[in-house]
């Protein structure tokens, strides 16, 4: 399948840079509950009817139930942090999952696909340990051309193109069953530039504005999310949740 990289760094490069950013991001956060985000009405009832959960990556924002779920994360500091608060985590990498094949009835890996130079082995894995009938919780960034130097800095390989995400799901066995808008692309590029100067020149500052005022704010102003059939229209979407079956 083509390739569906944009991003000028090599491989290193990228895994250094995700490693730097989000480590120094959860090194100065706090746990978010899964229920102050607008995904909890979607995966509330999911999350009750299959019991066997997995969730890739959350770093301090999990989005499925802490009581119950199986979390991995490569931050030391995400992974401390869901401990102290009582969930089951364990530092593992996305590549070599340390579970069981066919162990999970609800696999969750939001925000994670895009940061992958191998996302056919992450898809490899995920495939693996979820049980004949699971489901499938993803989110990703859309359309190449939307591509921005803010992509590059927080350690985005690849924006999809729509057609070749759903080429790429199905020849793991994945189909989509529903799919929600879950952004929109940025509208003011000198906004975004001057945010990523200020994180570029002064980082542990950007960063706890960012945790302490901008995270805050965004959980108050968030939209309700809404569930549409199949990937639904994505012109102009920035980012989708998907909800994927086996197939």
């Amino acid at each position: 399948m083509p390739s569906l990289a944009v991003t000028r760094h090599t491989s290193a490069e990228v895994s250094r840079i995700n490693r730097d950013f989000y480590e120094s991001l959860w090194a100065g956060s706090r746990l978010v509950d899964p229920s102050r985000f607008n995904t909890w009405p979607m995966v509330r009832e999911l999350a009750m009817a299959l019991p066997r959960r997995l969730e890739v990556a959350p770093g301090l924002r999990p989005r499925l139930p802490l009581d119950g779920t199986y979390f991995i994360d490569l931050s030391p500091a995400a992974t401390a942090g869901l401990r102290a608060h009582g969930a089951s985590a364990m530092r593992a990498s996305l590549a070599a999952l340390p579970c069981p094949s066919a162990g999970f009835d609800l696999v969750c890996a939001l925000d994670i696909l895009e940061h992958l130079p191998d996302d056919d082995r992450a898809l490899r894995e995920l495939s693996r340990v979820a049980s004949a009938d699971a489901r499938m919780l993803l989110s990703v960034p859309l359309h190449p051309e939307a591509w921005t130097e803010f992509d590059d800095f927080v350690g985005h390989v690849r924006r999809y193109e729509p057609a070749q995400l759903q080429a790429r799901l199905a020849a793991h066995g994945w189909a989509i069953e529903q799919s929600a808008i879950y952004g929109m692309q940025p509208t003011s590029s000198w906004l975004l530039d001057m945010g990523q100067r200020y994180l570029t020149s002064h980082r542990d500052r950007a960063l706890w504005w960012y945790n302490h005022v901008l995270t805050p704010l965004g959980l108050r102003l968030q939209k309700p999310l809404q569930w549409r059939p199949g990937l639904g229209t994505t012109g102009g979407v920035d980012e989708v949740v998907l909800l994927c079956r086996r197939v």
